[in-house]
């Protein structure tokens, strides 16, 4: 029995051992930070933090940070010229265009006038040309004409002078050639 006794007053200690570890759990339970018993070292640990983040900050990563911003409003500025000055090109570009599409068109009128010019004067010489053929033509075949005409009216004098013989004869006369040829002539005259 004494060995279940003394198991029995182990088992009890170790209890109360874990009741004792509890209640102090429990008085220590809750955050560390707020434990007032330490508030001094985490005070002094707190500034030393913050003392090494400010020497980071301003030795090392701002000055980084501000050459890189440098850089950077350095870029976009060169960048801003560089736009502006292609921005004056292009205009100077497009005035220029302008320029020299409208001396395009003045040369393109010019050349059209001076065109239209040379096919109305060469349209002209061939209308004279034409003009003149048609008044030679017109003059010959006038000419022609009129030889037509002279030799229709002394055929018609012939053929008259023949008939009028011819008219005598048969009616039983003699027609005396002269007077047949006068009473033609005076009768084809009008």
């Amino acid at each position: 029995m004494a060995n279940e006794h003394e198991a029995a007053n182990m088992a009890h200690d170790a209890g109360a051992a874990a009741a004792e570890a509890a209640g102090h759990a429990a008085e220590s339970a809750g955050m560390p930070q707020l434990d007032f018993s330490t508030f001094g070292n985490q005070i002094f640990w707190l500034v030393v933090t913050l003392v090494v983040i400010y020497w980071v900050l301003s030795r090392i990563a701002l000055p980084r940070i501000a050459s890189v911003l440098a850089d950077r409003q350095g870029a976009i500025s060169g960048d801003l010229a560089a736009a502006e000055e292609l921005k004056a090109k292009a205009k100077d570009a497009e005035a220029a265009y302008d320029k020299a599409l409208a001396d395009a068109r003045a040369e393109a009128q010019k050349i059209a006038g001076e065109a239209r010019a040379e096919i109305q004067a060469e349209l002209d010489a061939a209308t004279a040309k034409a003009d003149a053929e048609i008044s030679a033509r017109a003059a010959e075949s006038e000419a022609r004409i009129g030889e037509i005409r002279a030799g229709a009216v002394e055929a018609a004098e012939v053929v008259a002078k023949d008939a009028a013989a011819e008219i005598v004869a048969a009616l039983g006369g003699k027609a005396d050639a002269k007077a047949l040829a006068a009473a033609v002539s005076e009768r084809l005259k009008g």
